[in-house]
């Protein structure tokens, strides 16, 4: 199967949440410090889908 690279919107997506839960790690950001490993892990599933299936 070839990868197909994700949409923006889907690649936006996935590097705020990332973005986010990096720096919710090091400080404070309500709500999101206690989840920071799921953003991250949520970012890097969405990008795993966009580039898995065709129109993500």
């Amino acid at each position: 199967m070839k990868p197909i690279p994700p949409k923006a919107l889907s690649w936006f997506i996935a590097l705020i949440a990332g973005i986010l839960g990096i720096v919710a790690h090091f400080t404070h950001i309500p709500y999101v410090s206690g989840y920071h490993f799921w953003f991250v892990t949520g970012a890097f599933v969405l990008l795993i889908l966009g580039t898995t299936f065709k129109g993500i």
